[in-house]
């Protein structure tokens, strides 16, 4: 990975960024309007009667669809922003994964608030070794309001990493004898298809990935109220009880909503593809591919059946194959 000289100057010029800001006069794309709670709350399968009617309020963990800019992206990201993303690039950290966000609710979000935001890059952290690879995790925050007034934080981390087991490439320099070493560099060191990236996988969810290790698709059920949920959680979100036990998924279920992904492209994947929001014959879903049939053949309703996909020599990950109807 280099010299320690070498980390001590990329950490000290990234850590140079922190404070500095990340988009500036940010605006919502879309006023905070009732389509979007209902398409979000159809998704999720939130039900709660305070996000309809008359007096509705957003969910509060809808508070980053307000901010996204979609694929064209948003004007008000600083040069500060893309400088120090352009200085990791350059040190040869030149993968990216997100990996958590963390959010403060202020107030409720109703239809018709108009979104802003600005956003500072708060930290950028010592060289981590993770089971990704090695980089630096860069953390910003964003301050979210209307009519001026703050209504909620969020937090969002990326790591810019090099993947493990895959030689760093050497940094980028000036001249033309530094661009020809850099060169040969590469084509000596020239790397295999990338991988997927890793799940990042906490104490909250290790046990659904040792099951999937298992070919066992595991759902959580509640000591309490014995509700199934998906995705993991510490603690029940319907009656907030900490114990909880599993069940094994028995591998039924119906494509409830997918979309076809065609962009960004990523060398770790083959667009165009097809992403489900599966449910489950045992009433929970959850995000995977639809495999087994063309992505424009992918329909709501259509019946799939788990399967375990080995994506590369580390990496298994359970995927849903479409099942032909019978003609009876």
């Amino acid at each position: 990975m280099g010299g320690g000289g070498e980390y001590e100057d990329v950490f000290a010029r990234a850590k140079a960024y922190e404070g500095q800001a990340a988009a500036v006069g940010g605006v919502g794309k879309d006023l905070v309007n009732e389509p979007m709670i209902r398409h979000w709350c159809e998704a999720m399968g939130d039900t709660n009667p305070a996000y309809a009617g008359a007096d509705a309020t957003a969910p509060p963990t809808m508070l980053q669809a307000w901010t996204m800019g979609g694929l064209s992206g948003h004007t008000g990201r600083s040069e500060a922003y893309d400088e120090l993303l352009g200085l990791l690039d350059d040190a040869g950290y030149t993968s990216v994964v997100a990996t958590d966000c963390e959010q403060e609710y202020l107030r409720p979000l109703r239809p018709g608030d108009a979104i802003t935001f600005d956003a500072v890059i708060e930290s950028v952290s010592e060289r981590k070794t993770t089971k990704l690879g090695t980089g630096y995790f860069v953390t910003t925050r964003m301050d979210v309001r209307v009519a001026g007034r703050p209504v909620g934080t969020h937090r969002f981390r990326i790591l810019k990493y090099v993947p493990a087991g895959r030689r760093r490439s050497a940094p980028r320099a000036e001249g033309a004898g530094a661009v020809a070493k850099t060169a040969v560099a590469t084509e000596v060191s020239r790397p295999e298809r990338p991988k997927r990236p890793r799940p990042v996988v906490n104490r909250d969810n290790a046990g659904f990935w040792e099951g999937v290790s298992r070919h066992r698709l595991l759902i959580q059920r509640c000591d309490g109220c014995r509700t199934l949920r998906f995705p993991w959680l510490p603690g029940c979100n319907a009656c907030g009880c900490p114990d909880w036990d599993t069940v094994e998924a028995g591998g039924d279920g119906t494509v409830y909503s997918y979309v076809v992904m065609h962009h960004p492209p990523f060398p770790a994947f083959d667009p165009p593809y097809a992403v489900g929001l599966i449910e489950l014959a045992e009433g929970v879903r959850m995000i995977s591919n639809v495999v087994g049939v063309p992505h424009d053949r992918v329909r709501i309703g259509m019946p799939v059946r788990l399967e375990f996909e080995q994506v590369d020599e580390e990496l298994e990950l359970p995927v849903f194959r479409a099942v032909e109807r019978s003609a009876g």
